[in-house]
């Protein structure tokens, strides 16, 4: 890989890192405050969800390293580079569901694009890495979806 390719993968990782963040701050805040005659069941989702993302942010921030990049890790650079927003509100278990569902469909669509930056860079390990995220993210969506069905 070139340096402008590693570069490359290593931005299209540094997106998919701050929209993860900011979905993982989002879970584990509805995680401690869903409430209502499904608490028991979205809490342990919730829980399940955000545990798995939090390890998933030290792979795709060490890959981002492994490629000679710094990988961002302030709220300013999450703010700026992510596109699912934090919800300053405690909406009800439902509505936070589907939230939820919406930034786990719009996560799996930037992991997509990053995929695509990582093939034609030729950087197998973050197509690895990458795909990795896009199933947990795919999984997490149709346990909401079949939550509200």
């Amino acid at each position: 890989m070139t340096d402008n390719s590693k570069k490359t993968c290593a931005d299209a990782l540094s997106k998919v890192l701050a929209n993860a963040y900011v979905l993982y701050l989002k879970t584990h805040n509805y995680h401690w405050n869903v409430e209502g005659p499904n608490f028991r069941s979205l809490h342990l989702m919730f829980e399940e969800q955000y545990q798995e993302m939090w390890t998933a942010l030290d792979e795709i921030a060490e890959r981002i390293r492994a490629l000679g990049e710094y990988a961002p890790g302030t709220y300013a650079k999450f703010a700026e580079l992510a596109t699912i927003k934090e919800n300053q509100t405690i909406p009800a278990a439902n509505d936070m569901l589907a939230e939820l569902l919406a930034d786990n469909e719009k996560i799996i669509t930037i992991i997509v694009e990053a995929i695509k930056v990582a093939q034609d860079a030729g950087d197998e390990s973050s197509v690895d890495l990458l795909i990795a995220r896009q199933t947990a993210h795919q999984k997490a969506a149709w346990m909401m979806r079949s939550t509200l069905a």
